[in-house]
């Protein structure tokens, strides 16, 4: 069994490359905080790896449920476009919603 102290630790770099990843600022006191942390984390998670499941039916879902979905059925709209168009800002043109540009 592999214990916290024996197991590979992440480096300062490697926690300062996953806040990069994430598009985190974290001080120097944060890195060291977090690699303890985060290698407390992976060493309780090795540890999962010493448990014998060989006798255990994988899992899909717990719940007994199947296909819970609703029937994707479409149903005729009693509005006119001009009635939509009356939810839609103030401005329209041509009967479509003008919007800003997405896509510079």
């Amino acid at each position: 069994m592999l214990y916290y102290d024996e197991m590979a630790k992440l480096t300062k770099d490697d926690v300062l490359k996953l806040a990069q990843l994430a598009r985190l600022c974290v001080s120097d006191s944060e890195v060291i905080r977090y690699q303890d942390e985060i290698n407390k984390i992976l060493g309780y998670v090795e540890q999962l790896q010493d448990i014998d499941v060989t006798n255990v039916e994988p899992t899909s879902q717990v719940t007994g449920l199947h296909n819970v979905v609703r029937k994707d059925v479409i149903s005729p709209s009693s509005s006119t476009p001009a009635e939509l168009l009356q939810n839609a800002p103030e401005v329209t043109e041509d009967g479509y919603i003008k919007v800003k540009r997405m896509i510079t």
